[in-house]
């Protein structure tokens, strides 16, 4: 089978990280390139933490290009809470061998979305979507050539997770989320109802450092420390691991289970900014524009993360 071919846009983040590596280890994934935004922490720190992570994965050949250093029409909110200062808090860092790429991210989609075979390369979005309207925005002609977008963001039967009514990644920048979502493109939503789903709990986590190798006993490490703050405000048994499900929806979708809904994101309201208003129910009659998951087979996704990164 040809590998899928891939860009993913992030902004490292552990669980971020997670889903990097769980990308680099699958040979059914070709990853073309990574994209950073700010995000969890500044630009700065999320170029840096996409070179540190491939290295680990033993891919430095990976181009990592840094895009929107600000969402589009806001001021940058970032969650250094929940990430730490450096975004990746949990190991010790070190300064990535390979420099980030001179060309912009927003200029190495559009072209990469121009010089591959129309329909053949996906969209992995895991931090605040500024990266990809602004390629919207840019250059419409590429609209029609991506294949779909798979990203991690929304809640509706959860609610937020930064306010009472919005994830963090649709928050960050609801313009940009909009923008997005009114595109056309086939999208999948890996919501917080998912990710709320996928718990690093301790068997779980020994089970990875079990693992031996370097990437599995970082990604240990940092999830030690990441799920902190989700067991302390959620009261559970490890935290939430949000970001590998667009990978693992790659790999193995029957693990999902979901439907096709319209989504509309809030950009007007003080109180609900950057909620997805998902219709579950079907009740407004407008068009569905995105498959938005409900339910995930932990275990099976478990299963698949740690044997994966096993491998790396």
């Amino acid at each position: 089978m040809t590998p899928q071919k891939i860009i993913i846009d992030t902004d490292p983040g552990q669980d971020d990280a997670a889903a990097i590596m769980l990308a680099l280890a699958s040979p059914e994934i070709d990853v073309l390139g990574v994209t950073a935004v700010a995000g969890n922490v500044p630009l700065a720190l999320t170029e840096r933490n996409a070179r540190i992570v491939t290295e680990i994965c033993g891919r430095g050949d990976i181009a990592v290009y840094a895009g929107a250093d600000k969402p589009l029409a806001r001021k940058l909110v970032t969650a250094e809470h929940v990430h730490g200062k450096t975004g990746l808090d949990g190991v010790d860092l070190f300064d990535p061998g390979r420099p980030i790429e001179k060309k912009h991210a927003v200029d190495f989609i559009i072209e990469t979305l121009r010089s591959e075979p129309a329909g053949t390369v996906t969209l992995c979005l895991l931090g605040p979507l500024t990266n990809i309207a602004m390629v919207i925005e840019r250059a419409p002609d590429v609209v029609g050539r991506i294949k779909q977008i798979v990203l991690m963001g929304g809640g509706f039967f959860e609610g937020g997770n930064i306010t009472p009514s919005a994830e963090f990644n649709i928050y960050v920048d609801p313009e940009a989320a909009k923008i997005v979502f009114g595109a056309g493109v086939p999208l999948t939503m890996m919501p917080l109802d998912v990710t709320h789903k996928v718990l690093t709990t301790k068997v779980r986590v020994e089970r990875l450092r079990a693992n031996g190798n370097r990437a599995s006993v970082v990604m240990a490490d940092m999830l030690e420390f990441f799920e902190r703050f989700d067991e302390e405000k959620y009261g559970t048994d490890g935290g939430p691991l949000h970001d590998p499900t667009v990978i693992a929806w790659l790999l193995d979708p029957g693990m999902f289970a979901g439907r096709h809904c319209n989504v509309e994101i809030e950009t007007g309201s003080e109180l609900s900014l950057g909620a997805t208003v998902v219709d579950w129910w079907k009740v407004t009659g407008r068009p569905e524009n995105a498959f938005v998951a409900r339910d995930v087979d932990a275990d099976r996704f478990f299963d698949l993360l740690i044997e994966r990164l096993g491998r790396l």
